[in-house]
């Protein structure tokens, strides 16, 4: 599986057309502890085998690095790996665990790891962006997967709702009530260039709490610290802090379910929101919408057109005027089309 978290939101049509393929098939997931969560209740799959992130002077698990995973892996006694990341590492372990068939693109030098080589599209200038959901499934149809559905489609447990509606109520929400939840996402792993202004999403806090009434929460990871602080400092109105609250990951889910909408950076979480129906405006700087399109009729793109993007860097060498140039106005209009359910579409 993908490292990152949307990657693995976009890597689920890839799972139910596997299973679909072969539905008697035993299918486990490999995949990083930090995106498990995200797969929890999959009913696509039978197994997971989880790793953790590499540390400082430390292996990269609790049962050791390549070797030890490897042997995890032949012990299994696998027939074919789906190999959905592009990294060298990831063919390599699964060539080490001697899988027989190893499908996967041929792309860092890896393709003489693999018993099955995709070619990815690519020009003279670079590779062709291709949406990455659409990527995956590449693999799907090589195997033989003819016209797979591509929505993303998460699952929640029901402890989960349970504690994720105890969670809101502690904050002052009832999800049995019909009032409005908006559910802000500032951060980014990517790089700082990829996040809309702080004190912009505390704006748009302030005009949904007074000009909808709606409840607002703000979600990040706990390294997103001083990004979630700079939003509820500059807010007027007050913002339900979920991650001071002591939400873990695996809520995540449920409260994105319960929202009326999300408002986010190009990140993790849209995806997420995509694939539990949860209508999204996404607010994109340097990264280019066309390698993440993900085809959520309930979701919009705010965006301005600058003459050095998008660019893809993950700090900007100039004045980041691809995100400076999008204002609160911009924000809360498609937060009031999508609440209120006018039009749909990007």
């Amino acid at each position: 599986m993908p490292t990152w978290l949307g990657d693995c939101v976009m890597a689920m049509p890839t799972l139910r057309a596997l299973r679909g393929l072969y539905p008697e098939a035993h299918i486990t997931a490999l995949m990083g502890a930090v995106v498990r969560p995200i797969v929890d209740a999959n009913p696509w799959i039978n197994r997971t085998i989880t790793v953790r992130s590499k540390r400082k002077g430390k292996s990269d698990g609790r049962r050791g690095g390549p070797i030890r995973l490897a042997a995890r892996l032949a012990a299994g006694e696998f027939d074919t790996a789906v190999i959905l990341p592009n990294s060298f590492r990831s063919a390599l372990v699964t060539a080490m665990a001697k899988i027989p068939h190893r499908v996967g693109y041929d792309r860092d030098g890896r393709g003489v790891l693999l018993t099955d080589r995709l070619l990815a599209r690519r020009t003279l200038e670079g590779f062709v962006p291709v949406p990455t959901r659409d990527y995956y499934l590449g693999l799907a149809r090589y195997l033989g997967c003819t016209d797979p559905d591509p929505t993303m489609q998460l699952f929640t447990r029901p402890e989960h709702d349970t504690q994720a509606d105890a969670l809101l109520k502690q904050g002052g929400y009832d999800p049995e009530s019909r009032r409005r939840f908006v559910l802000l996402n500032p951060g980014a792993n990517y790089g700082d260039a990829k996040m809309w202004h702080p004190e912009r999403y505390a704006e748009v806090a302030d005009r949904c709490a007074n000009e909808l009434d709606a409840f607002v929460a703000v979600n990040g990871s706990p390294k997103e610290r001083e990004i979630l602080d700079r939003v509820l400092g500059a807010a007027k109105t007050p913002i339900f802090d979920l991650s001071a609250a002591g939400m873990p990951l695996s809520l995540l889910k449920s409260i994105v379910r319960r929202a009326s909408v999300m408002v986010t950076n190009d990140t993790g979480p849209r995806h997420v929101a995509a694939a539990l129906g949860t209508p999204v405006v996404t607010i994109f700087g340097p990264t280019d919408p066309a390698w993440t399109r993900i085809g959520f009729d309930a979701e919009r793109q705010v965006m301005v057109k600058v003459f050095c993007g998008p660019c893809q860097k993950k700090q900007c060498p100039l004045d980041h005027r691809c995100m400076t140039r999008i204002d609160a106005d911009m924000v809360v209009q498609q937060v009031n089309d999508l609440v209120q359910g006018v039009g749909a579409g990007a």
